[in-house]
């Protein structure tokens, strides 16, 4: 168990593509919420949801924090986590993602000394709510906010903090298909995510 990063769930999208809250939509047994929580759960010690301001609020056996500041997206609730974790790291990850991968994410973690930021790159693409981050993320996010620039992306580019990039080749030994970055955003993805997983159930 990993004591000294902090699970970070973002739940607080508004799934206006989905037409209905996703968190709760079910894959198997579980809801997209709860495959995310369990896997963090599975991994590190401590964990959190963070949700939107104006999201109904979540019944959980974690700690469930509201948004620090509205309107801000995923950096939004990056930064709530950053706040409210007593740990110098945090790994963050959106609840639509049901294939988080326990031992990927360990990887990335193992990363993490001397660096601030750890993310992952799939399909040319950076994956940042999949990635760890450091305390000394937060006055730069705070920044950002201030100046109502949302995409977490931008914060790779500040000076003073370290970024560890990912490739898709180290992804690739770990997880071959990609399958922790897939993302549950309409009727099509969900019914694809069910597809996958009925077949790795059924392998």
């Amino acid at each position: 168990m990993i004591t000294d990063v902090t699970g970070v769930l973002l739940a607080g999208g508004k799934s206006n593509r989905m037409g209905q809250d996703k968190r709760f939509l079910p894959i198997g047994d579980s809801t997209l919420l709860e495959h995310g929580l369990s896997t963090m759960c599975a991994l590190l010690q401590h964990v959190c949801i963070v949700i939107a301001q104006d999201s109904p609020f979540l019944s959980a056996n974690v700690p469930v924090f509201r948004d620090v500041v509205s309107n801000c997206g995923s950096l939004g609730g990056l930064y709530t986590g950053l706040r409210e974790a007593s740990t110098p790291h945090v790994f963050v990850a959106a609840c639509d993602m049901p294939f988080l991968n326990v031992n990927l994410i360990r990887y990335m973690i193992g990363l993490k000394e001397r660096t601030d930021i750890i993310v992952a790159s799939w399909n040319n693409r950076l994956q940042p709510t999949h990635a760890v981050y450091s305390k000394r993320c937060t006055p730069i996010l705070e920044d950002m906010i201030r100046r109502r620039e949302v995409k977490i992306q931008n914060a790779f580019q500040d000076p003073s903090l370290t970024v560890r990039f990912v490739t898709e080749g180290e992804v690739r030994q770990i997880d071959p298909e990609g399958r922790s970055f897939l993302n549950i955003n309409n009727p099509a993805d969900l019914e694809a995510a069910r597809l996958l997983y009925d077949d790795s159930i059924g392998s």
